[in-house]
């Protein structure tokens, strides 16, 4: 197939051609002596009925046309033709609208006889627009069109098709392949072949068209950057229905398809860029949606502080940085690199000059291209995204370009400062090592917008740590640190707070030293989880220790503790009104357990009861009287009591250890007293299987506690009573005992202050109340001395006057002992002391 030349005008065959028009012979008079077929057709007349008759039995009249259809006439036949639109007459008498265009022939002597070729005027019109949409696409269309013969030749080309191709090839692009003429392209839409050619092969074995084929490569017309086609191709065959080739339609759509890869990356940026709250991951979310798509390598940058949570300083001299990301793509240029495992966090410098600084410190985005001058010379060029106009930076920017990435050298690097709510987080920064083109202004657009998503999230993630660290500091503060040794109870604890990330929530939990080596434990639950619960919870807690040292019985201490919340409701905020939050779900359950008497008494508040587990591993829920929860008023709490063998395991918990949303609190206590029942796990063993089966994800709706006490029991060898009459002589007798008692104990170095102490208490009791006195002295971690009465009315301490003959004794007890104080029983009193043990 001989090659078009797309410049030239196609003549094909229109509806005046002689061979296919009616054709109507005239002699000198304009009588018919010839009619053709065709001319029968259009007229309707045979031959034998217009021969010999003049050419008015057809024509009515000249029409008007249009200046534009005479030319279309003229440029149909060529101007030696008498060119006219005509009102003909139809055989059966209605009107017909024909071009007509008549030649004179000549040779012989006399008149000539003349040749009409008349066809319908429509016709002709829509045969010439079909003719100027070819030669359109032929000279116009930024549409390439090609066409190969059917051994995948090119044998004809439109212009834009050869603007592309010309510049290499010149008009030896005739009989190349298509993998010729653009060397080393990519298909990229899935599912068809890798190659043209072999798409272009199927469509000739099958004669399936294939459209919207995306094709990649670098056109001969500009072999330094990719392009990108949207491409058609389809079947071509002559007037027998023969194969004669495949056409190709080719519309470069490279501009639109870096607009929807940006559109994309923008898309995909929102997805994946701050899934967390941890800055790191957030600088290696923005790393892995830009490469390879838009950079080779990314570093990512942080102002020094930003890390622990600081507020970023207001923008002065240079910040220190510190890297946190860095990360190249792979040699595939598919994927992008893990961090190395030695690039942690660590202290970055740039050089002076360097487009890295010159972003920081014009707090804008600065691009800095090297290009490669034919000579083997390079030059380099920064633009400030901010200005109209490029501007050198220096020698040294060269140094920096991908300087420490551990990856090849930049040609192109784009420095963007991440920066949030007017401050400054830090830096990311975009090279180019194996993509030729560099950054452009479309795409400093884009980097903006990434690094500002970025820069926003890492703002967030930097608040919260802060905001963490503050509420693990809290926490720290609100929650046991350490739990006191005790002689009464073994203990052992967990805590998981639902808000795992924050680390602190509402519930809490205590173990008490209280006097006579009895031990108060502990657990509540406020309503909520987070830092506002946390401080509730705190207060709480303080107060609670603060009831227990007053010795009251746990019904009581929840009666003070009920009305403490619900005063605390009502206090105004002139903010936000009554404070009736704190007041809603605040549950406590608080027991004192005694070693001496084995004695364990408890009441609750709204919250689940306590289990107890004996030592031989029978588990039961306490019976203990439910109460409404603190803050509701009105109601009484009811106190329960059991003696507890040595050995058994008492268990305080929270609802959020034994219930949530998918399980039922029945379920989680069947849970709970199977762990408990083993009796040859330790305390620590225990805890850590109840969060495992009973939190195996931890706690998602509320926060979880467990505390385990296993008793023991204080022996007669360490405590020892007796019971005096409220006479004077019986302080005599007091010391005597107390002394005597403290050489068979080996401490004899608190004789003195123990007959001190001992002589001025029983002097008090027989004094000022009524009934036997009882003396009791309990050799534990402490020595504690205790003397009881049938009296209701505490003694206070007291600075005695210089005139006075007694009350000087208490202050003197004070200042020997380590502790004492006052707790009162349902028949009296108990004044009680502690000393140190030597």
């Amino acid at each position: 197939m001989n090659a078009w030349s797309a410049a030239e005008t196609i003549d094909f065959r229109g509806p005046l051609d002689v061979t296919s028009a009616a054709t109507v012979l005239l002699d000198s008079d304009n009588v018919v002596i010839g009619w053709s077929e065709a001319a029968e057709e259009l007229f309707g007349y045979a031959p034998h009925e217009i021969l010999g008759r003049s050419l008015e039995t057809l024509m009515v009249g000249r029409s008007s046309p249009e200046p534009a259809l005479i030319a279309l006439l003229e440029r149909s036949v060529g101007p030696t033709w008498r060119s006219e639109a005509r009102i003909a007459r139809h055989r059966d008498g209605h009107p017909l609208e024909v071009a007509t265009t008549i030649y004179a022939m000549t040779g012989g002597e006399g008149a000539s006889p003349q040749i009409m070729v008349a066809a319908g005027l429509e016709p002709l019109r829509s045969w010439e627009a079909h003719q100027a949409m070819l030669r359109g696409l032929a000279t116009q269309s930024p549409i390439g069109l090609g066409i190969y013969d059917t051994e995948l030749r090119l044998t004809w080309a439109n212009v834009t098709y050869q603007a592309e191709i010309e510049q290499q090839f010149g008009d030896d692009y005739t009989g190349r392949r298509v993998n010729e003429l653009y060397a080393e392209g990519e298909v990229l839409s899935e599912g068809y072949p890798g190659t043209l050619e072999e798409i272009m092969q199927n469509v000739i074995d099958t004669g399936e068209p294939v459209f919207g084929v995306l094709y990649q490569a670098r056109p001969p017309a500009d072999p330094e950057h990719d392009h990108v086609w949207s491409c058609a191709y389809y079947l071509l065959k002559d007037a027998d229905g023969h194969v004669i080739g495949v056409c190709e339609d080719a519309l470069d759509i490279t501009e639109r398809y870096r607009a929807e890869q940006r559109l994309a990356l923008t898309v995909r940026a929102g997805v994946r860029i701050g899934t967390t709250l941890d800055m790191v991951t957030t600088a290696r979310e923005i790393a892995q949606v830009v490469i390879p798509a838009f950079a080779d390598t990314v570093t990512v940058d942080l102002v020094a502080g930003v890390l622990e949570g600081e507020e970023p300083r207001p923008q002065g001299e240079t910040p220190a940085l510190v890297r946190v990301v860095e990360r190249f793509a792979t040699p595939d240029a598919r994927a992008d690199s893990e961090d190395a495992p030695s690039s942690g966090p660590h202290p970055i410098e740039y050089g002076r000059g360097s487009p890295q600084l010159a972003s920081l410190s014009a707090r804008k985005a600065v691009i800095v291209d090297r290009h490669v001058e034919p000579a083997g010379g390079v030059t380099e060029e920064a633009t400030d995204a901010g200005a109209d106009t490029a501007a050198g930076t220096g020698g040294s920017t060269g140094a920096d370009m991908g300087a420490g990435t551990g990856g090849p050298e930049a040609h192109s690097i784009l420095a963007v400062p991440l920066r949030a709510r007017g401050t400054t987080m830090g830096l990311v920064t975009f090279m180019r090592c194996e993509n030729p083109a560099p950054f452009d202004n479309d795409e400093l657009t884009l980097a903006n917008e990434l690094a500002t998503r970025t820069a926003l999230s890492i703002d967030n993630a930097r608040r919260y740590t802060r905001e963490r660290a503050s509420a693990l500091t809290l926490q720290r503060n609100l929650l046991p640190r350490g739990l006191p040794e005790q002689s009464a109870v073994e203990v052992a604890h967990r805590y998981l707070p639902a808000d795992v990330g924050l680390g602190v929530g509402g519930d809490w939990f205590d173990v008490i030293a209280l006097s006579g080596t009895r031990v108060g434990l502990v657990v509540g639950d406020v309503v909520g989880h987070g830092v506002n619960a946390a401080a509730t919870m705190g207060r709480l807690r303080t107060t609670v220790r603060a009831l227990a040292r007053l010795d009251l019985s746990p019904d009581e201490l929840l009666s003070r503790l009920d009305d403490l919340v619900l005063q605390g409701a009502e206090e105004q905020d002139p903010w936000t009104g009554p404070n009736t939050e704190q007041a809603v779900g605040v549950a406590c359950l608080y027991a004192v357990y005694d070693p001496v008497s084995r004695l364990c008494t408890a009441a609750r508040a709204g919250h689940p009861p306590a289990a107890s587990v004996s030592p031989e591993g029978h588990f039961s829920l306490l019976d203990i009287p439910p109460g409404p929860p603190l803050g509701v008023g009105g109601l009484p709490f009811e106190p329960f009591e059991i003696y507890l063998p040595e050995g058994s395991l008492l268990a305080l918990f929270t609802g959020g250890l034994v219930q949530d949303r998918d399980r039922d609190i029945d379920i989680g206590v069947a849970t709970l007293k199977g762990i408990l029942s083993d009796r040859e796990s330790s305390l620590e063993e225990l805890c850590d299987r109840a969060l495992s089966e009973l939190q195996p994800q931890g706690p998602t709706t509320d926060d979880a506690a467990l505390l385990l006490a296993r008793t023991h029991e204080l022996g007669a060898d360490q405590v020892i009573g007796w019971e005096l009459t409220a006479e004077p002589s019986a302080v005599s007798r007091a010391r005597a005992l107390a002394l005597e008692q403290l050489v068979e104990w080996g401490l004899d170095e608190l004789s003195f202050t123990t007959e001190l102490v001992v002589s001025e208490l029983v002097t008090n009791a027989i004094r000022h109340a009524t009934g036997p006195v009882y003396l009791r002295l309990i050799r534990d971690r402490s020595l504690h001395c205790e003397v009881s009465d049938k009296g209701h009315t505490s003694p206070n301490l007291r600075h005695s006057a210089t005139d006075d003959e007694g009350g000087r004794g208490l202050f003197i007890v004070a200042q020997i002992v380590q502790r004492w104080g006052t707790r009162y029983t349902a028949s009296g009193k108990t004044i009680w002391t502690e000393q140190a043990l030597p």
